[in-house]
């Protein structure tokens, strides 16, 4: 979170001295794209490189002095450093925020979502993936996607889920791994803090990646939206953006059945499945 704030800094400071991505990207020696990863939080800044941008944009000592502080406290490391060299960059970033967020919006098209899902149905899922991988590097993928789901309970991790009627139907693993992933999901849909609806096909046609939007307590932490694709991620965080994808999760929930309802047909797809 301190990376994004800083990130964010750094692009208003940026746009205020009129300048370009590529021409604040000349003065430290870099390239346009590796600056715009700083901005948006995926990359971290060097303080030679800090310093030399804050110069460029001429920003006041104590501003300046504020700006130094918060990215020494964004180099501090997470929890989740330990998993460093099992998960790509892009999403050490998603874990960081996640770890921070007071509340998720999930729509999941394909695939029960990371921090609802079984240890039987992430190995599944890893063990699927092509190329496969090695099944040491599944058990570190599985235990960091244990360790999120800590956030749900420990930490009242309000979550709102929507999950295509596919999702629940989808035997990954086969038969015995989805009904236990089902009872799974009944259960944690009876958390306080959970609301888990499921989407029918009978909504009709939904032509949407799957995608989470990322709540923080701070007011001035705005909403993230986060879209994982098969080449890696995407982050959305200016305002027009966020406020189109919770105009469509309004929609998504205003579709599916209600939570009760929703437990009720999971319920009745594990019945027909014993």
């Amino acid at each position: 979170m301190r990376r994004r704030r800083l990130g964010a800094e750094l692009r208003r400071l940026r746009e205020r001295a009129g300048l370009t991505l590529e021409q604040a990207a000349r003065h430290i020696d870099s390239s346009h794209s590796r600056l715009s990863r700083i901005e948006t939080a995926q990359l971290g800044i060097k303080a030679p490189d800090l310093r030399a941008l804050l110069d460029l944009y001429q920003v006041v000592p104590e501003e300046r002095e504020k700006l130094v502080a918060l990215a020494r406290e964004a180099r501090q490391r997470g929890w989740w450093h330990v998993y460093r060299d099992t998960v790509p960059e892009w999403f050490e970033v998603y874990v960081g925020l996640e770890s921070e967020a007071a509340g998720l919006g999930i729509y999941e098209s394909q695939f029960v979502h990371g921090l609802l899902q079984t240890e039987e149905y992430a190995r599944a899922m890893y063990r699927a993936g092509v190329p496969p991988l090695p099944e040491e590097e599944v058990e570190k993928h599985i235990r960091l996607r244990m360790e999120r789901q800590a956030l749900v309970v420990e930490q009242a991790l309000r979550l709102r889920v929507v999950l295509d009627e596919a999702v629940v139907r989808r035997a990954i693993g086969g038969k015995k791994v989805l009904i236990g992933q089902l009872q799974h999901l009944l259960q944690v849909a009876d958390l306080p803090n959970v609301s888990l609806q499921v989407l029918p096909f009978e909504a009709g046609a939904v032509v949407l990646s799957p995608f989470t939007i990322l709540d923080f307590p701070d007011p001035e932490d705005h909403s993230v939206i986060y879209i994982e694709h098969q080449a890696g991620a995407s982050y959305a965080e200016r305002p027009a953006e966020v406020r189109n994808c919770s105009l469509i999760f309004d929609s998504l929930r205003a579709a599916a059945w209600s939570p009760a309802q929703s437990a009720q047909f999971i319920a009745d797809l594990v019945k027909e499945m014993t």
